[in-house]
């Protein structure tokens, strides 16, 4: 895999505890951001709390939380095996094995493995677009500026070409920028425009990338296809919302009407 920087988001440097020695800003931020992730899929847990990087009682008591949940000594320390407990969607994501028949179905069940280990941003420092999820799809970058949706599906792409021993950066250049993306499509030939795809879907294939065109040479949000009907796509996209923000918060499965939509297609066949 040419995208590896998640592997740094597994690991603390040493055990984290209230007022101890050898806490490290960031690992307890890292600890904090997993509390409050665990806390959007079990709102009763009582482990949502600030991310500041201070170890203070309430990281202690949301610490405690997690470990009577989970059914581990209640220390209130954090050390890598309890790390690794927290972190384990995370984990799951980037490094279950997946299985298809070819690129196609690989980039699919890779997408779906994403989707349900639940990948969600965090704001930390009043700065959206941040968190383990964010840093681990832009390879250490974060923050408002940092929309989040290539560097997703740039994320999926490589895990699922690396399988095959294949480098995804033979088919588009590393990048988290839309706009570089449908370039090159472009420059390679193997863009198809919204007004070809209205009227030939079978042009659109699944494991394909949408690109939604704000101008000719303007696009400003983007996701996998995973399944191409009559009028509409199914996608797994990051970055985005239920109304399909393309500055949303959360990796979504959703459903896009591409006949009536600036829905640009990006082949991955010449990968294939």
């Amino acid at each position: 895999m040419q995208k590896t920087f998640y592997q740094k988001e597994l690991l603390i440097k040493a055990v984290q505890q209230r007022k101890g020695v050898n806490n490290n800003k960031k690992d307890v931020e890292k600890i904090q951001s997993w509390l409050n992730l665990f806390a959007m899929q079990n709102p009763n847990s009582g482990t949502a709390t600030d991310i500041d990087g201070d170890f203070g009682p309430a990281t202690e008591k949301a610490v405690l939380n997690f470990q009577k949940a989970n059914g581990q000594p209640q220390t209130g320390n954090v050390d890598q095996n309890l790390f690794d407990k927290l972190v384990s969607p995370l984990k799951k994501a980037f490094e279950s094995p997946i299985s298809g028949n070819n690129l196609r179905e690989l980039i699919l069940n890779t997408a779906q493995n994403h989707l349900k280990n639940h990948p969600f941003e965090l704001v930390i420092n009043n700065q959206s677009n941040t968190g383990p999820w964010v840093r681990s799809y832009m390879d250490g970058h974060e923050g408002t500026e940092w929309f989040w949706c290539m560097g997703f599906v740039q994320a999926i792409i490589d895990q699922a070409a690396s399988i095959q021993g294949k480098n995804f950066k033979t088919l588009m250049p590393l990048t988290y920028s839309c706009d570089t993306v449908g370039t090159t499509g472009l420059q390679k030939k193997i863009l198809t425009r919204y007004q070809t795809a209205r009227t030939n879907s079978a042009l659109i294939k699944p494991g394909d990338i949408f690109l939604l065109q704000k101008t000719p040479n303007d696009w400003i949000h983007t996701g996998i296809v995973t399944a191409v009907h009559a009028d509409t796509i199914e996608t797994i996209e990051g970055n985005t919302n239920a109304g399909g923000s393309n500055n949303g918060n959360a990796v979504m499965n959703k459903i896009r009407n591409y006949k009536q939509s600036k829905l640009d297609f990006f082949s991955i066949e010449s990968l294939v």
